[in-house]
């Protein structure tokens, strides 16, 4: 829900529950949420929503692209390239 309403705040310009809508997504960033939420924040430039997703690749040692269901980073590949090489380039240092 708290995705759908991101979207609506952000077509409205509706700051406020837009910063609303990405303090709750970070709190439910999760292996299996974590790509949809990074698109999410690239496509409505929420830059704090698409730092806490890379802080949760970065902090999740056990976490890695294997993880990651292929279509969902098949998804992220095709939507937002620069995402992609930024999240590979996370996913490398930890390594």
């Amino acid at each position: 829900m708290a995705q759908h309403l991101l979207v609506a705040a952000d077509r409205y310009n509706l700051q406020k529950l837009k910063l609303m809508c990405e303090d709750k997504l970070q709190n439910h960033i999760r292996a299996s949420s974590v790509i949809t939420i990074l698109v999410l924040a690239e496509k409505h430039a929420c830059l704090s929503l698409k730092r806490a997703c890379f802080e949760f690749f970065s902090s999740s040692t056990d976490l890695s692209l294997a993880d990651i269901e292929t279509g969902d980073f098949e998804y992220l590949a095709v939507t937002c390239p620069t995402v992609t090489n930024e999240l590979n380039s996370i996913i490398s240092k930890r390594e």
